[in-house]
């Protein structure tokens, strides 16, 4: 870094993998330690700092957010970032000494690049609710059917059209065809 340092326009490009020092990552899936990343950087010289722009690759683990299974996911990740040659409270990142500290911005953009909710293929069934088991491995799986409590009585007088009507609770029936006398 010292040849890039107050030199404007001076580029240097690096390939480095990267033994990750600690888990990336406190969700369904992270980067585990002793993992390793690819870090492409490019770190370029500018009158106010070094600008780093990289592309970070590696292999995430972790399981399916809904049946559980093991899954491994390929992290791709780029960003740039400009490390000030000052200690103005405008830059997020300072020079140090002579170098640069890559490993918190590498971390942040990796972390922030994993999904939330991780799953094995995107029309994943999840897991039984009531079981627990995992409904690809149920054969003929039919859910149950739950009613909503505040709709109970209505599927209790759906029940009653269905059963045969007792003569004594039918209402008299009108004729239409009679005409109204005055």
């Amino acid at each position: 870094m010292y040849d890039l340092m107050r030199r404007p326009g001076e580029m240097r490009e690096n390939e480095l993998d990267v033994v990750v020092p600690s888990k990336l990552g406190e969700g369904v899936i992270a980067i585990p330690e002793g993992a390793q990343l690819t870090v492409n950087a490019r770190v370029e010289g500018l009158h106010e700092g070094i600008l780093v722009s990289a592309h970070v690759s590696g292999e995430a683990v972790g399981e399916c957010s809904r049946c559980l299974k093991p899954i491994s996911e390929s992290v791709e990740v780029d960003f740039a970032e400009l490390f000030a040659y000052s200690d103005d409270e405008a830059f997020d990142y300072t020079v140090q000494d002579d170098h640069v500290d890559l490993e918190p911005v590498v971390r942040d953009a990796v972390v922030l690049s994993l999904p939330f909710q991780p799953v094995c293929r995107p029309d994943c069934p999840g897991l039984d609710p009531e079981t627990g088991e995992r409904i690809e491995d149920l054969d003929d799986y039919q859910p149950r059917e739950v009613i909503d409590p505040r709709w109970s009585a209505l599927s209790e007088l759906v029940g009653d059209t269905t059963r045969p009507a007792d003569s004594q609770n039918e209402a008299p029936s009108r004729s239409t065809d009679s005409k109204p006398t005055d």
